[in-house]
């Protein structure tokens, strides 16, 4: 599929903001941090776009040209921060300081994060609400993967549902060792990909949650 990608920056960040919203606004794990929908709908974006802040200061957000799609990348070393992580806390602080699930869901998938590897984290992925079935995932994410490859790193993420999982599994991504369990809550899946992987067949569509508010 042919799309023309570009690396977003300050000036798009409403729109990648706006867009995120709207792809994982009925997310499972969105559902959960923020169970009322009315809630959700005022603080949902706030909470995303303390994840895009951080991947413009310090990643990569690869937007296809029309705002259509948006990939958020983060480049993780490989030796542990010396430093305790502050960033599930700075989110429920700026979007929902009474609900400590916003904070909650950071804490629970940074204790499964691989470590020890240096490797690229797909923190989220989403694909606009109208468009989804249409291979645009496929077509952002084929060239990370394939400078992945080229650069010889390994690429990280968490799937929130069992389909994104098994689309995941098509470009070369694989289980880890451990899940991540939402109390009383919905499952998440922690996947892992090694330089050259290969897939037997391309992502359809989609939002996927990477990792998963």
């Amino acid at each position: 599929m042919g799309v023309r990608i570009r690396q977003a920056g300050e000036r798009d960040r409403e729109a990648v903001v706006r867009l995120l919203d709207e792809a994982f606004m009925h997310d499972p794990v969105s559902s959960w941090v923020f169970p009322d929908e009315a809630h959700r709908r005022r603080v949902h974006g706030v909470f995303l776009g303390v994840f895009l802040d951080i991947v413009l200061a310090e990643g990569r957000v690869d937007l296809i040209e029309d705002g259509t799609a948006a990939a958020l990348w983060l480049p993780v070393p490989a030796e542990a921060p010396e430093e305790e992580d502050d960033i599930p806390a700075r989110m429920r602080e700026i979007a929902d300081p009474d609900n400590e699930r916003a904070e909650l869901i950071g804490r629970l998938t940074g204790a499964v994060h691989p470590q020890g590897r240096a490797h690229e984290y797909l923190l989220l992925i989403g694909v606009s609400p109208d468009r989804q079935g249409e291979g645009l995932g496929t077509a952002l994410l084929a060239p990370a993967l394939e400078r992945c490859d080229r650069e010889g790193l390994p690429a990280y993420l968490e799937a929130s549902s069992a389909r994104s999982c098994h689309l995941y599994q098509r470009m070369g991504f694989a289980f880890t060792d451990r899940t991540i369990r939402l109390p009383d809550g919905p499952q998440m899946w922690p996947m892992w990909r090694e330089p050259g992987a290969r897939g037997n067949e391309s992502v359809g569509q989609d939002a996927g949650r990477t990792p998963a508010p």
